[in-house]
């Protein structure tokens, strides 16, 4: 059996290329420090690419939360296309993530308090999952493992605002409509009063009508020389009128319109021929 060194090389080097090709961190701390403590005080761990902290990170109401770490591709120190601290809760899986601030030569930070949790996060009974996503382009093997779990503390001085839940389409209970009546006409009393006012002035009308000069010999001359313009004048005052009164007793508006308008049309026009016919005789001497 002949045994070939080359091809066992270049297996080697492959396996320690892809070793090599993946995304990960070192010097990385977690801490936790509340508001107004000195140096040294709160929670300071160290993390582990490997494996996940053992025990649990404490978050105060008033605590700030301080994630460093340098970012590695293999065994150099670069800066990645994103990273990011996850935070996940176990029950529903809702995960919130929050990007790391990252220089040129890897060393990123990323610190977040409970005003940058959602509420769901924040009224989660178990610990939440921090996991830690690290990846760029290129052939690299990008980095996502939880790190450390982060426990909730609350105040309980201080209420969490939980807003109101949103508006769900659905089914909705009927609705019933009251609409109003339709509009009924005056009294019949007062249409009456009104009726008979205008008849009792009609004699007035004509009395006046004779008193200046009304002449009723050129009827006959009138109807002779345009008997139809002045059938159809007259014809439509009346109709006019006929269609008000339907209108003020049982039409409505899209009732009355369309009747009105035409009644309208036919009297513009045998109005203007009848009014010609007057001015005719006017001119002649006749008036």
């Amino acid at each position: 059996m002949r045994f070939s060194l080359i091809p066992s090389l270049l297996v080697a080097a492959a396996g320690i290329a892809s070793a090599a090709s993946s995304w990960g961190f070192e010097d990385a701390t977690v801490s936790v420090q509340g508001k107004g403590a000195g140096v040294g005080s709160g929670v300071k761990e160290k993390l582990s690419a490997d494996a996940p902290l053992s025990t649990d990170i404490p978050l105060g109401a008033s605590d700030t939360l301080k994630l460093i770490l340098t970012t590695t591709d293999g065994k150099k120190a670069k800066r990645p296309h994103q990273a990011f601290l996850t935070l996940t809760e176990q029950k529903t899986g809702l995960e919130e993530s929050y990007a790391f601030s990252v220089k040129e030569s890897g060393k990123g930070k990323v610190e977040l308090t409970h005003k940058d949790l959602p509420f769901q996060l924040l009224t989660s009974s178990a610990p939440l999952k921090a996991s830690l996503v690290i990846a760029s382009f290129g052939p690299s093997t990008p980095y996502k493992r939880e790190v450390f779990d982060l426990t909730i503390k609350l105040d309980p001085n201080v209420p969490i605002w939980v807003p109101d839940e949103p508006v769900r389409y659905g089914k909705r209970e009927e609705i019933h409509h009251i609409f109003r009546s339709n509009p009924t006409s005056p009294p019949k009393i007062i249409t009456l009063v009104f009726t008979a006012a205008v008849v009792a002035a009609l004699p007035a009308l004509f009395g006046v009508w004779l008193t200046l000069g009304a002449n009723v010999n050129h009827l006959q001359k009138a109807l002779g020389a345009a008997p139809v313009s002045h059938a159809l004048f007259f014809g439509s005052i009346v109709a006019l009128e006929g269609i008000f009164f339907m209108y003020y007793t049982r039409w409505n508006l899209f009732q009355t319109l369309p009747p009105a308008v035409a009644v309208g049309v036919v009297a513009f026009l045998s109005g203007s021929r009848a009014l010609s016919e007057v001015q005719e005789r006017r001119l002649a001497g006749l008036r």
